[in-house]
C-alpha cells in the first residue's frame, strides 16, 4: 500500500553513492574530491579581471586537481563524468563516480555491461508512476570572484513522491538551483518545484510541488526496511540513453558505513550490483514487494571491479525527514568530536590498562565539541549508550553482523545526550555528552550559497573553503593546503581568511602579484574570521593598515589613501560592492578562543577513525 503521509520513522538503515569518474592507484580509495557539476560551454580557466568591464571575466587554465580531505580518503568525481582528480590521477586505475545528474549537451560514455532496460514484468507497476524526472537550472557561486556567479547550466535527475505534496531527490541534483521543474511519467507538462530542505552531508533534498494537477491520481511510495544480503533490488529513474523511465535490477551486495561523496560524512550505505548511471541520482530503489529501500546516488568504477553502486538507505532518509520535521529545517548529522585509534594490539591494551578485548583510544578531541569538557586524550571509549565498542572500533549490528562505531552516532540527532563508558588510567567511569554537528575550519560547503568577501584598496579577502581550493588549487601553497586538510577549529566561527588576489591600482603597487596568502593579523590584532577583519578595518584609526601574512609577509597601506581609492577600484573592475551583504551588520564577537594547548596543529590523520 502507498504511504498516506510523507514521513515515517524506520528502524533500519542504509546508504549509497552516485557519482562520476575518478581515478586512483589502488582498489582502496585514496582521496576525496568535491563532485561539481559542469556548466554548458564553460571554459575552466584561471580567473582574471579586465578593468573597465562589468562582464564576468574569463577563466584561465585550471583543471580541478586538488583532492578533498576526509577521514577515509576516497576519490570521487563530477556528476557529468569529468574527473576532479589530478592529471596524473586520470591515468590510474580506480574510479568512483558521483552519478545522478545527466548533463545536457555532454558526451556519453557507457559501459557495455551496464544494461538499462524497461522490464516488461513491472513496467505497468503502480509504483513506477511515483518516479518523476527532475530538470534543474544551476547557478553556482564564483569562489575566486566572490561578488559574482558562474555561467548557469542545466541538468536532469530523478525524484519520487513521498506524499503530502513532497518529493525526495539527491541534494546534488538541485545544488545551487535557480529553477527546479519536475515531470511525471507519461506526461508532457513540467511543474515548478521548490526546494524545502537540502542535506548536503547525506545527499538528500526535499522538494514540494504546489500544483494540484500534478498530484491528481498520484500514489506516494511506501518505505521498506533495511534489506538483507542477496535481496533483490530494482533501481528506477531517468538516466542517460533515453527520455523514458528506466529500470535496472540487481541484488544487495554489502551493507556498511561508507563515505558519502557529496559531503564530509560517513553514513550507512547499501552496495548493489544494479547499474546506476548519470540521471539515476535521486531515483528510488525497490525491493520485491514494491517498497522503497533507498535512494540511488553513487557508483564506484575500477579496472578491477564492476557493478558497484550505492543506495542511501531508508534509515538515513528517515533521519533527514525527522530532523526537518523537528526543526523546520535540516540541522545535519551530529558527531562525537573525537579522533580514535583501534586497540587491536594486546600490548597497547595492557599499557592503557584495558582489561578486555574492547575499546578505542581517543587520539584527539575537537575543541569545539561538547565532549571536550569530559573526555581527554588518552581515554579509552569502551561503550556508547550501553553498547560495547570492540577493539576494532565496531559494534554489534543486527543478528550476526558488526558495523563501524560511527553508525551509532549517526542514529542520534543534534542536541541528543549520550552516555560514554571510558577507561582513564585504568579506572572505569561514565560521562555524559551532548552531540552536535562538526565545526569545520575549512567548510566543504558555503551556507547560503554565496561566499563572503571584503575588498580593501584592491586587496580581495575571503574565507578559505573547499570550493575555493578547487578553483585555485594551482596557486595555493602546500603549507596552506596542509593547514586546510589537517587543522582543527579552536572555536566556533573561526575561519582561515586569505588574500585571494589583488586588483592592481596605484594604491597597492608592489603587492599586485600576491594571491592566496593567509592573513593572520591587522595592526597587531589576530584575525578570527572575515567579519572580524571587516570590523578591524572599519574601526582602525591609525595612519596605516598593516596586514601580517603567513611566513612574515607584510602589506602596509596608508589608511586614508586606501579608503579613498576603493570607490574608483570598484568602478574600474565592475564590482558592485566592497563587501558581501553578510558583512554589513554590526560585528558581535561571540567566539571563545581555547588556549594554545588545545590547538592540535597539523597532523596526519589517515588510517584513524573520526567519530
Amino acid at each position: 500500500m502507498a504511504a498516506n503521509s510523507w514521513f515515517s520513522v524506520l528502524t533500519s538503515t542504509g546508504g549509497s553513492l552516485t557519482s562520476h569518474r575518478l581515478f586512483s592507484t589502488s582498489l582502496r580509495p585514496s582521496s576525496f574530491f568535491i563532485p561539481k557539476a559542469d556548466s554548458q560551454n564553460q571554459n575552466h580557466k584561471r580567473k582574471v579581471l579586465n578593468k573597465s568591464s562589468s562582464s564576468p571575466p574569463e577563466k584561465v587554465a585550471g583543471k580541478q586537481k586538488f583532492s578533498r580531505r576526509s577521514k577515509n580518503e576516497g576519490p570521487f568525481a563530477n556528476a557529468d563524468g569529468r574527473s576532479s582528480s589530478s592529471e596524473t590521477g586520470r591515468s590510474q586505475s580506480t574510479a568512483i563516480k558521483s552519478f545522478g545528474l545527466q548533463k545536457k549537451g555532454k558526451g556519453i560514455m557507457l559501459d557495455s555491461k551496464d544494461q538499462q532496460v524497461e522490464t516488461g514484468s513491472i513496467q505497468d507497476a503502480a509504483f513506477l508512476n511515483a518516479v518523476v524526472k527532475v530538470y534543474c537550472t544551476h547557478t553556482a557561486p564564483d569562489y575566486s570572484l566572490p561578488w559574482q556567479k558562474q555561467r548557469q547550466f542545466t541538468s536532469t535527475g530523478s525524484a519520487f513522491m513521498i506524499g503530502d505534496g513532497k518529493l525526495l531527490t539527491n541534494a546534488h541534483c538541485v545544488e545551487h538551483d535557480t529553477q527546479v521543474k519536475v515531470k511525471k511519467r507519461g506526461d508532457d507538462t513540467k511543474y515548478v518545484a521548490k526546494v524545502l530542505a537540502r542535506g548536503v552531508a547525506c545527499d538528500i533534498a526535499l522538494l514540494s510541488v504546489e500544483s494540484k494537477e500534478f498530484w491528481e491520481g498520484a500514489e506516494p511510495l511506501s518505505f521498506g526496511r533495511l534489506p538483507r544480503l542477496q535481496d533483490a533490488v530494482t533501481v528506477v529513474g531517468y538516466p542517460l540513453g533515453g527520455d523514458t523511465i528506466s529500470v535496472t535490477k540487481g541484488v544487495v551486495s554489502r551493507i556498511e558505513v561508507t563515505s558519502y561523496a557529496r559531503g564530509s560524512s560517513e553514513l550507512l550505505g547499501i552496495q548493489i550490483d544494479a547499474a546506476i548511471n548519470p540521471g539515476n541520482s535521486g531515483g528510488p530503489a525497490f525491493n520485491d514487494d514494491g517498497d522503497c529501500i533507498g535512494v540511488a546516488f553513487q557508483v564506484y568504477r575500477s579496472d578491477d571491479a564492476e557493478n558497484i553502486g550505492y543506495v542511501i538507505p531508508t534509515t538515513v532518509v528517515s533521519h533527514f525527514l525527522e530532523d526537518y520535521e523537528r526543526n523546520g529545517k535540516y540541522c545535519g548529522f551530529p558527531c562525537l568530536g573525537v579522533l580514535l585509534q583501534k586497540l587491536e594490539n594486546p600490548a597497547l591494551r595492557a599499557c592503557l590498562k584495558v582489561p578486555s578485548n574492547e575499546g578505542v583510544l581517543v587520539r584527539k578531541v575537537e575543541p569545539t565539541s561538547d565532549i571536550s569538557n569530559v573526555v581527554k586524550e588518552g581515554d579509552v571509549i569502551v561503550s556508547f549508550d550501553g553498547v560495547h565498542v570492540g577493539c576494532e572500533g565496531t559494534v554489534p549490528f543486527r543478528s550476526s553482523e558488526r558495523i563501524a562505531f560511527r553508525y551509532l552516532i549517526s542514529q542520534k540527532f543534534t542536541g541528543d545526550s549520550v552516555e560514554l563508558g571510558i577507561i582513564r588510567a585504568g579506572e572505569f567511569m561514565k560521562v555524559q555528552a551532548v552531540l552536535k554537528p562538526r565545526v569545520h575550519l575549512v567548510p566543504y560547503h558555503i551556507e547560503g550559497g554565496q561566499p563572503s568577501y571584503l575588498i580593501v584598496a584592491g586587496l580581495v579577502f575571503t574565507p578559505l573553503s573547499e570550493p575555493l581550493i578547487e578553483e585555485e588549487e594551482d596557486s595555493i601553497g602546500l603549507k596552506l593546503l596542509t593547514k586546510a586538510r589537517y587543522s582543527l577549529a579552536k572555536f566556533e566561527g573561526e575561519q582561515i581568511v586569505v588574500l585571494s588576489q589583488v586588483l592592481a591600482n596605484e594604491v597597492n603597487i608592489g603587492y599586485e602579484d600576491m594571491s592566496n596568502e593567509q592573513v593572520l593579523k591587522l595592526n597587531g590584532t589576530r584575525i578570527k574570521n572575515i567579519h572580524h577583519l571587516a570590523h578591524l578595518v572599519d574601526s582602525s584609526k591609525g595612519k596605516y593598515l598593516v596586514f601580517e601574512f603567513e611566513d612574515n609577509i607584510l602589506v602596509v597601506l596608508e589608511r586614508e589613501e586606501a579608503m579613498s581609492a576603493s570607490a574608483s577600484i570598484l568602478k574600474d573592475y565592475g564590482i558592485p560592492a566592497e563587501r558581501s551583504s553578510d558583512l554589513l551588520g554590526q560585528y558581535v564577537d561571540s567566539t571563545i578562543e581555547q588556549s594554545e594547548a588545545t590547538n592540535h596543529g597539523e597532523f596526519g590523520y589517515e588510517g584513524l577513525l573520526w567519530a
